[in-house]
């Protein structure tokens, strides 16, 4: 099956989150530092400049990524292209220096200090997004946000967004200072913020950034049992790519791979074009550390869905079909607050 080609740079739409201009597509690069397997900074650089070089400029960071060390790639990578980026880091999930995950932290002098130090890594003036990665149950969310507001008073900061906040949460944020976006996953296998998380959303003016848009590869048909995944890939100790909870994933792939052979693109194009069209608002960032994924993904901007289209992935993706949590327990916590 061939994959659609990319647009150019010329041709790669954009879309807004808020009054934040970016490319419909937005570059994960979590994956690049942690969590999936084997690291290639060289081909990850390579692929940060390939997103740069084709127009898909909205970069996605994190300071808990490899515990700093994904903001220092992301910032080599832009050395003498900063003009070029829109780039977006996040704080708020505290890990030690060893990685152990160590809670949620949303107090007024830890988003201060973390701005810093996040600017320190990635070797610019300023954030053009920076998000709270949790939303910190034990601190106001307007204390938290009000701190993030003083970053934008002294220059640090352009815009301001949350992760996996509840619509009361973001509500209660934006009253203290505008939101451009709320970033929470969102894929043909996790529809949970249908409803009433994109309705506020929309009633706010916040743009909505889809994380795992590919349902963390899986979407993609690459993965058929526990032992596609390398031994440290932390997908292995995700629910829904274990036992019975895969076999019946592997059902709802098998439907979107047969529509995506119809359609003549991959099954990893189809499911990002469905994301694209549930809004002019929503914006997905896919995660890759690899050239070769990122002109697959690109592809998916060339996938035009009808209305029958949109009708069938319904039938085989509905709400609620994925079987599995989306994270282990104590990660499903730290959600929704």
């Amino acid at each position: 099956m061939h994959a659609t080609p990319a647009r150019p740079h010329s041709q790669f739409p954009q879309r807004n989150l808020g009054e934040l201009r970016v490319s419909a597509l937005g570059l994960g690069c979590m994956g690049m530092s942690e969590f999936y397997g084997t690291i290639d900074e060289t081909e990850s650089v390579a692929t940060i400049h390939s997103a740069l070089d084709r127009g898909m400029n909205f970069l996605d960071t994190a300071d808990m990524y490899g515990v700093g060390r994904n903001e220092e790639l992301v910032g080599r990578a832009l050395r003498g292209r900063r003009e070029q980026a829109v780039l977006a880091t996040k704080f708020g999930n505290v890990r030690g220096a060893d990685g152990s995950f160590q809670g949620v932290n949303g107090r007024p002098e830890y988003v201060l200090a973390c701005c810093d130090a996040s600017l320190r890594r990635l070797g610019v003036a300023h954030i053009d997004l920076y998000y709270q990665h949790r939303v910190d149950p034990e601190v106001p969310i307007e204390e938290t946000v009000g701190a993030m507001k003083k970053l934008v008073e002294q220059g640090k900061v352009r815009y301001l967004g949350l992760s996996e906040a509840k619509p009361a949460t973001l509500r209660r944020a934006a009253a203290v200072h505008p939101i451009a976006a709320l970033q929470t996953e969102y894929s043909l296998w996790t529809r949970d913020p249908e409803g009433e998380i994109l309705a506020t959303c929309r009633e706010l003016g916040v743009g909505f950034v889809a994380y795992s848009p590919l349902g963390r590869g899986f979407l993609t048909g690459r993965f058929r049992s526990e032992n596609d995944l390398e031994a440290g890939d932390f997908r292995r100790h995700n629910p829904r790519f274990q036992g019975e909870n895969l076999e019946r994933n592997l059902k709802l792939v098998q439907g979107i791979e047969q529509m995506a052979a119809e359609k003549h693109c991959t099954a990893a194009q189809l499911a990002l074009a469905w994301v694209l069209a549930r809004g002019e608002s929503i914006v997905p960032i896919v995660g890759t550390k690899r050239r070769a994924y990122l002109d697959e993904n690109a592809g998916a901007l060339e996938v035009s869905l009808t209305p029958a289209d949109l009708a069938r992935l319904d039938e085989v993706a509905p709400h609620g079909a994925t079987a599995g949590a989306r994270y282990a327990p104590e990660a499903m916590q730290r959600l929704n607050y």
